[in-house]
């Protein structure tokens, strides 16, 4: 079976992060495809536009794009037509859809996304404090985490943390390092705690790498307990009975990507906070109830 080779021109007035995400997800679902994008970022006026039409001329190819000014809209779309090549405004049936169910029409404003509104310093805030909270820096801060996670070295904690930020979500990192303390904080955790965990082969492969990295080629790598067989298993295991012992949940981060994790480390925060607001519900009442009964007798 051939496979053609497609060009693919994503226009936005913005970033161009929406087209991005959704080329991104729909190819994946394709194998064996050859696709060129032609990004097209920040085309707010005409002589910008005419750029995007003589690469379109040039190159032609189907186009997804977010454009919000009806002028630029309208010139893309008769170009489109006169080449023959498909043209798509990706947010036009949710938007009529939503339009629809809310009875209000959307403001025509682009970006509107990237405001710098009060999101937007949430999670400027939110980055600033994994910065300062990565890789068991700064313990005494945890009181002021959104959820803190565990684990081992090179268990993906970090990349993680940082893709929670860009939610605005205050993610602390405590490494879990053989034979030392975790710091006392976490004895009471003000926050929901998440163990990260990964198979024993994929950590050894990822070690070594990482050693490649900086430059640790002396280091004996068949005595090493960093990246030893035996050792490294042991480290996991006692690492998952840690967290075993605490009633933390544990994440296996192997064959997930740092979305998936995060993702499932959201919908742990959620059942963290539905339990603990059911249990100060439940408190809340059996304080009434005993409040109640001696005015009762």
């Amino acid at each position: 079976m051939s496979h053609r080779s497609l060009n693919l021109h994503l226009v936005s007035d913005s970033t161009g992060e929406t087209l991005n995400s959704i080329t991104r997800a729909t190819l994946s679902r394709f194998e064996n495809h050859h696709v060129v994008h032609h990004r097209w970022s920040l085309i707010r006026s005409r002589l910008q536009l005419d750029r995007v039409l003589e690469g379109l001329n040039h190159e032609p190819g189907p186009v997804l794009f977010t454009l919000v000014d009806r002028s630029l809209r309208l010139a893309l779309e008769e170009t489109c037509s006169r080449l023959g090549v498909p043209c798509l405004s990706v947010l036009d049936e949710v938007m009529d859809l939503l339009q629809g169910q809310l009875g209000a029409r959307a403001k025509e404003k682009r970006a509107a996304q990237h405001v710098m509104d009060a999101d937007y310093f949430r999670r400027i805030d939110a980055m600033h404090y994994v910065l300062s909270h990565d890789d068991g820096q700064g313990t005494a801060g945890i009181h002021e985490a959104d959820v803190c996670l565990v684990g081992v070295s090179r268990s993906s904690k970090t990349p993680t943390c940082f893709y929670l930020a860009n939610r605005g979500i205050k993610a602390a990192n405590v490494p879990i390092v053989p034979k030392s303390e975790l710091p006392p904080e976490l004895d009471a955790p003000p926050c929901p705690v998440v163990g990260l965990t990964i198979e024993t082969n994929a950590l050894i492969e990822i070690r070594r790498h990482r050693l490649r990295l900086i430059g640790a080629d002396g280091v004996r790598q068949d005595t090493n307990d960093y990246i030893d067989h035996d050792s490294v298993k042991a480290e996991i295991l006692s690492a998952r009975r840690l967290c075993n012992q605490h009633g933390w949940p544990v994440i296996d981060v192997t064959r997930r990507s740092i979305e998936e994790t995060a993702a499932t480390v959201l919908q742990l925060m959620e059942a963290w906070h539905a339990r603990r607001s059911a249990t100060q519900d439940a408190d809340a009442a059996a304080d009434a109830a005993a409040r109640a009964a001696p005015a009762a007798g």
